[in-house]
C-alpha cells in the first residue's frame, strides 16, 4: 500500500504561479504511473500531465508550454510546476500512483486562479 499527499495549492491571480508537490509514502522510485489530474464540481476528473521512471512527460493541450511534471529520486517527491495560470485552471488537483498494479490517488489540493 502507499499514500500519496499533495501540497502547494492555493489562490493565485491570473498570471501567476505554483508549484504543486507529491509525496508517496515509499520511494518514488517503486511508484510507476505517476501523473497529475484535476476536478471542478460537476465534471469528469481530467489528466493532466505523466511522467514515467526515465522522465519522459506528456501533457494535455490545455497546460502545454505552461505547466511542467517532473520527479526528483532525491527527494522523493513528484512536482507540477504551472506558470500563466488561468481561470479555468481553477480545480482540485489530484496526484496519482501505481503501486504493485494498484492505483492510488492523493487526497487532493485545491487551486484557484483569480481573474
Amino acid at each position: 500500500q502507499v499514500q500519496l499527499v499533495e501540497s502547494g495549492g492555493g489562490l493565485v491571480q491570473a498570471g501567476g504561479s505554483l508549484k504543486l508537490s507529491c509525496a508517496p509514502s515509499r520511494s518514488i522510485a517503486v511508484i510507476n504511473g505517476m501523473a497529475w489530474y484535476r476536478q471542478t464540481p460537476g465534471k469528469e476528473r481530467e489528466w493532466v500531465a505523466s511522467v514515467v521512471s526515465g522522465g519522459a512527460t506528456n501533457y494535455a493541450d490545455s497546460v502545454k508550454g505552461r505547466f511542467r511534471i517532473y520527479r526528483d529520486n532525491a527527494r522523493d517527491t513528484m512536482y507540477l510546476e504551472m506558470k500563466n495560470l488561468k481561470p479555468e485552471d481553477t480545480a482540485v488537483y489530484y496526484c496519482k500512483g501505481v503501486y504493485r498494479s494498484r492505483t492510488y490517488w492523493g487526497q487532493g489540493t485545491q487551486v484557484t486562479v483569480s481573474s
